[in-house]
């Protein structure tokens, strides 16, 4: 990462009309009087940039009769711990995101285990039992009871939760402990 700079304003040149060389130079960049003057009271004109596209901002200010300087800009260290706290919090969601797809595999693939037991074991039961007395006994109207769900619930409110408290983070970084 390259060092920022950003141009500030020291003072006119002698002999050099403020009033004249804030219009002059509103004009050619095309923004309000107000903005220069504001630059001329120490407030930043140009954003931070490169070595290099500072240097050609200062020789423009020059030209008008503007004289500056050059300023290094130091990086916030908090900026770049919430980015690297920001980049930890996407690691784990994408984590987590992977791993849910993972168990979703893994749950379809038992559920159509059980599914051919199942089929293999009402086969099985129709071959052992070839009279129909005993059927009799039976109560053939009921539907067999649906299956529990208790699994895929439980993984649906783990997901829910873990997206509560990433969205909690996001929002309030400041809980989040370093």
């Amino acid at each position: 990462m390259s060092e920022q700079f950003r141009v500030v304003f020291s003072g006119f040149k002698p002999g050099t009309d403020s009033q004249a060389a804030i219009e002059q130079l509103a004009a050619k960049l095309k923004v309000s009087e107000q903005k220069v003057a504001d630059f001329t009271s120490g407030k930043p004109l140009f954003g931070p940039a490169d070595k290099q596209k500072c240097l050609k901002q200062a020789k423009l200010l020059a030209v008008y009769g503007i004289q500056s300087k050059l300023q290094a800009q130091t990086s916030s260290a908090a900026g770049v711990a919430q980015n690297a706290a920001n980049e930890r919090v996407f690691d784990a969601l994408d984590y987590i995101t992977s791993s849910l797809i993972r168990i979703e595999e893994k749950l379809d693939e038992l559920e159509q285990r059980i599914d051919g037991k199942q089929v293999q074991n009402e086969q099985s039961e129709e071959d052992e039992w070839e009279d129909e007395t005993l059927f009799s006994e039976l109560e053939l109207d009921s539907e067999p009871p649906k299956r529990s769900k208790k699994l895929l619930y439980i993984l649906l409110s783990l997901l829910v939760l873990l997206l509560v408290v990433l969205g909690i983070s996001l929002a309030f970084p400041e809980l989040v402990p370093m």
